[in-house]
C-alpha cells in the first residue's frame, strides 16, 4: 500500500463555472509532485470530465455538492475521488460504453473513456438515488531531481 504524503478536500456546488476551479485546484495541488505538462494535462482532463459529470448527470435538473478529494502518495502517485449525492447511475458498465450518455444530444457520452484514457486506474462506485464516486489514480513518470512532496 502507497503511504500517504499529503491530502487536500474541497467541496463545492453543481454549478458549471465551478469545473474549471476543480481542475485548476487539483493541478496546483499536485504540482507539487513535479509532474510533465502531458501528465498534468491529462489529470486536469480527467478531473474535468468527471466533475462535469456529476453536474451534467449526477444532479441534472438540481443544484448539489460535488466533493472532490486528492491525495498525494509515495513514491509518485496521485489519487483524485470526485463524488457526488446526486441521482446515481443504474448500470454501471453500460454507462461507461463509449457514446452512452443521459445527457441528450449535445453529449458526447465519452467521459469514462476519457478518463480510462488519461489515468492509471478508475474505479466507478454508484447507488442509484444515493450518488456516485470516481476514484482515478495516476502514477507519474520518474523525473531527474526530487519531487518536493515526498
Amino acid at each position: 500500500m502507497k503511504e500517504q504524503r499529503n491530502a487536500f478536500t474541497l467541496s463545492f456546488p453543481s454549478l458549471a463555472v465551478n469545473e474549471s476551479f476543480a481542475r485548476a485546484s487539483c493541478a496546483a495541488f499536485i504540482a507539487q509532485l513535479d509532474p510533465t505538462l502531458d501528465e498534468l494535462n491529462d489529470i486536469k482532463t480527467a478531473v474535468s470530465e468527471a466533475v462535469t459529470n456529476c453536474i451534467v448527470h449526477g444532479y441534472r435538473d438540481e443544484i448539489g455538492v460535488v466533493q472532490v478529494s486528492v491525495k498525494l502518495l509515495a513514491p509518485a502517485t496521485a489519487e483524485i475521488v470526485v463524488r457526488d449525492r446526486g441521482c446515481g447511475i443504474p448500470d454501471i458498465k453500460q454507462a461507461r460504453e463509449p457514446m452512452y450518455t443521459t445527457g441528450g444530444a449535445e453529449r458526447s457520452g465519452m467521459g469514462f473513456t476519457i478518463m480510462e484514457s488519461f489515468m492509471d486506474e478508475v474505479v466507478v462506485r454508484s447507488q442509484p438515488g444515493r450518488g456516485t464516486t470516481v476514484r482515478m489514480k495516476k502514477a507519474l513518470s520518474p523525473r531527474p531531481g526530487k519531487r518536493s512532496a515526498q
